[in-house]
């Protein structure tokens, strides 16, 4: 990247989208995320209180962050945190093919007895973050657990790399004043090549990671959700004096993967008494998805036995 691309469409604003870069002499790679329709989407569907609201804008833009890098398209990227004492009891994200979902539960009235804006530790209190990686083709899954501990869900992020994966890594995520809008980044340092090589081989004091890493940090929050500011450009104001190769660009969606045919198919693996117990005095059986926030009446008699 040699020039400044500040000139392009002023107009292009990345919004829902994952872009992937690399910066081949100094063996590193990372993913752009920028959200807006999609936040919109997600928590339209939840009338959730503001700080809430934010934690789950956050939770998705990681979620977005990681899941791009998934090379097996029917691969799934599954974020939860959960903690036995917090305020928030459970925050639930995946990503699959460029869709996105996620839900938070928490306890309302303990949440009205905080700050405007909780830290991480008010709303989780001694709770943990895991990661799963599921690749479809290999039927493999990789899952990582890590305390959540720092200020935010990228701090905690971070960690699990270092300790998870042994991989050097920078994450930043900012969300706007009216939490729905949010960007990110996720920058790693690969040791041989733009592919890297087996985990265990990383070397975590390598100058050329920390060079890229210096750089990477003097981001400002807001050029991560600001709407008038192209990727390209972004990427040339961090990283203009290295080769920046730009990478393809996943589009990002809302994805909810509930519907009537697959819940019917559900629940037709209860035995016929078993369903009969689910099902109310007008023979419906209920079925509420908490990532939609939708329900769904299944009459018995629409089970296939």
């Amino acid at each position: 990247m040699s020039s400044n691309p500040s000139s392009a469409a002023a107009s292009v604003t990345n919004l829902d989208e994952a872009i992937g870069f690399t910066l081949p002499h100094r063996h590193a790679r990372g993913r752009l995320v920028r959200l807006g329709p999609v936040l919109d989407e997600v928590l339209s569907a939840h009338a959730y209180p503001a700080p809430i609201a934010r934690i789950l804008s956050e939770a998705l833009t990681l979620t977005a962050l990681l899941g791009a890098m998934l090379k097996d398209a029917g691969g799934q990227l599954t974020l939860q945190a959960q903690t036995e004492s917090g305020i928030v009891d459970l925050l639930v994200c995946d990503y699959r093919g460029g869709e996105l979902r996620g839900y938070v539960r928490f306890d309302m009235e303990r949440l009205a007895e905080t700050p405007a804006l909780p830290s991480l530790e008010k709303l989780f209190g001694k709770g943990y973050l895991a990661i799963t990686f599921d690749q479809a083709a290999t039927k493999e899954r990789y899952q990582g657990i890590v305390p959540l501990e720092g200020e935010s869900l990228a701090e905690a992020a971070q960690s699990f790399f270092a300790q998870s994966e042994q991989i050097p890594s920078l994450v930043r995520i900012a969300i706007d004043d009216t939490g729905h809008v949010a960007g990110g980044i996720l920058l790693q340092h690969l040791p041989d090549g733009e592919e890297g090589r087996e985990r265990l081989h990383t070397r975590l004091d390598h100058p050329e990671w920390d060079h890229v890493r210096i750089l990477a940090e003097t981001i400002r929050s807001n050029e991560l959700f600001d709407l008038d500011l192209p990727v390209e450009t972004l990427l040339w104001r961090l990283f203009n004096e290295e080769e920046v190769r730009i990478l393809a660009t996943v589009p990002l969606v809302r994805g909810c993967r509930c519907s009537i045919e697959h819940i019917r198919g559900v629940i037709a693996r209860f035995s016929e008494e078993e369903r009969a117990e689910m099902a109310d005095d007008n023979g419906l059986i209920s079925v509420d998805c908490e990532f939609c926030s939708k329900s769904f009446p299944i009459r018995l008699g629409d089970v296939a036995p």
